[in-house]
């Protein structure tokens, strides 16, 4: 006895010939046709020439190729590939902090391992730009002691 797949009614009365369906790749293929139609392959366009903008912070970056990645999720690239294309599309800046919080070996880590080392080094440059309690109060205290000074010079 041979296993079938069998495919819901209302699906199989959709699909272009009864009965082409044989195997699990010819489903995946007409599911995809069907429901990631090929005007999407422009998101995998993004996705392989992906590249940071001009003072883009990192974890922006990071985010916008997730971004591109979420939006077409038959992208069909390795993991390997898509560390690929982001490490090759990052700024020089970008390349030189991720080798030097990685320790100068980011590029031989293996592709799950990068893919959460780069993760979390957008978590952790997300904080970067916010400045500390203690730093707020002096900035707030800065401009009431130029104030005297120069009320002094004056």
């Amino acid at each position: 006895m041979g296993w079938k797949v069998r495919i819901p009614m209302r699906i199989s009365r959709n699909l272009r010939m009864p009965r082409s369906i044989r195997a699990w790749t010819n489903l995946q293929a007409e599911f995809l046709k069907k429901f990631f139609p090929t005007h999407r392959t422009n998101l995998k366009r993004q996705i392989s020439n992906f590249s940071a903008k001009e003072n883009e912070k990192f974890y922006e970056c990071w985010e916008r190729y997730m971004e591109a990645i979420n939006a077409c999720p038959h992208h069909g690239f390795d993991t390997w590939l898509l560390v690929s294309y982001f490490y090759d599309g990052m700024s020089s800046s970008m390349k030189q902090l991720l080798e030097t919080m990685c320790g100068g070996d980011f590029m031989s880590k293996n592709p799950e391992e990068a893919m959460d080392f780069l993760s979390y080094v957008a978590e952790v440059s997300r904080g970067w730009d916010e400045p500390n309690a203690r730093e707020v109060g002096r900035m707030k205290s800065q401009p009431n002691a130029l104030m005297l000074r120069l009320g002094c010079i004056l």
